[in-house]
């Protein structure tokens, strides 16, 4: 055959090698790279939430004071008025 040259028995055999990249193994790094961005999402998302109840709970916390200080203001007035109008 006129298109291969003269070989000799101690040449090696020609193989040529063709490599293809497998298409799967792009579509499960966007996967992962997906599940990496929601994860990071939800968790901001969620820790904004949790920082509300916190507010929340200082917010109640500071009215529950304010509410008990009122109660003692009105009790002490109430007092200073009971004293004024025994003597």
């Amino acid at each position: 055959m006129g298109d291969e040259p003269e070989r000799r028995n101690d040449d090696p055999p020609n193989y040529i090698s063709v490599v293809e990249r497998s298409r799967g193994s792009g579509v499960v790094f966007a996967l992962v790279v997906l599940a990496l961005i929601l994860a990071i999402g939800f968790f901001y998302l969620t820790n904004d939430r949790r920082d509300d109840r916190r507010v929340d709970a200082v917010t109640q916390a500071a009215g529950s004071v304010d509410d008990a200080a009122k109660v003692v203001g009105d009790a002490a007035r109430n007092a200073a008025d009971t004293l004024r109008n025994e003597q």
